[in-house]
């Protein structure tokens, strides 16, 4: 049960003068940023979007007391060209998402509103939105911010993770997440839902890593996973989501962030 006295969170449930009015309390607005692909043969094309989704209200309401944030509606695309063979998948190129993201940036600024974080959960986003917070920024002179759920919370994430160390893709951790939220669909997991950890599609056998040279996911994993989905549980996910939602919430929380010089 929510607190009562929280102010709500949802920017989609306010009316404008209330979000004017928000906007004059230094409020921190979260754009949660996924993508609409396929994950294997065991979970829906939802899960990026909807995790960042779900990361960012449960920070947000951590954040009371602390720092007042409002969370936008999801963006539910993201650069995905590398799940295209595989089937479900919806995606946009750089130009666009960019667009897309600078849009809803400079709305919200337009109203006033100056402390503003994109926080990403898909993978095939995160160089593309570095470039973007750095051309926003420099365009409009706001402390703007961006980054990844299971970056920020990379070392929490590693205690609670049993088959792996990290989030990969429809693997121990977002099955885990999923389960937790939506078990309804959650396919039966069974041992064959595993795929070789590797660290990257540029990690190629035999090449620097410093060589980037980019793939298609399927040339990695035929079922369209990378991890130990098979390993997942819902108390795993609720561990993992509320992990994940302290340490996002004490970032956004830092006032440093926001206050640094541009």
């Amino acid at each position: 049960m929510e607190d009562s006295a929280q102010p709500e969170v949802r920017w989609d449930k306010m009316t404008a003068p209330a979000l004017v009015e928000a906007a004059r309390e230094k409020t921190v607005v979260i754009i949660p940023l996924g993508a609409t692909e396929q994950h294997g043969p065991h979970l829906p094309t939802q899960v990026d979007w909807r995790l960042a989704y779900e990361v960012s209200l449960r920070a947000a309401r951590l954040m009371h007391g602390r720092q007042r944030a409002l969370v936008t509606p999801a963006i539910p695309f993201g650069m995905s060209e590398h799940h295209m063979s595989l089937g479900g998948t919806l995606t946009l190129n750089f130009s666009t998402m960019a667009a897309v993201i600078g849009c809803v940036v400079r709305s919200a600024a337009r109203h006033g509103f100056e402390r503003i974080f994109v926080l990403n959960g898909h993978g095939g986003n995160i160089a593309a939105l570095e470039t973007i917070i750095t051309e926003l920024t420099v365009e409009l002179r706001l402390p703007l911010a961006g980054g990844t759920y299971w970056q920020i919370a990379a070392g929490s994430i590693r205690e609670i993770l049993e088959q792996q160390a990290v989030v990969l893709h429809a693997c121990e951790a977002e099955t885990s997440m999923l389960q937790a939220i939506s078990p309804e669909i959650v396919m039966p997991l069974d041992a064959s839902l595993k795929a070789p950890l590797v660290p990257g599609l540029s990690a190629i056998a035999g090449v620097n890593p410093g060589v980037y040279r980019w793939q298609q996911l399927q040339t990695r994993s035929k079922l369209g996973l990378i991890g130990e989905a098979w390993s997942a549980t819902p108390e795993k996910g609720r561990r993992l989501l509320d992990a994940i939602a302290r340490d996002v919430a004490a970032a956004l929380s830092n006032q440093g962030l926001w206050e640094a010089p541009i």
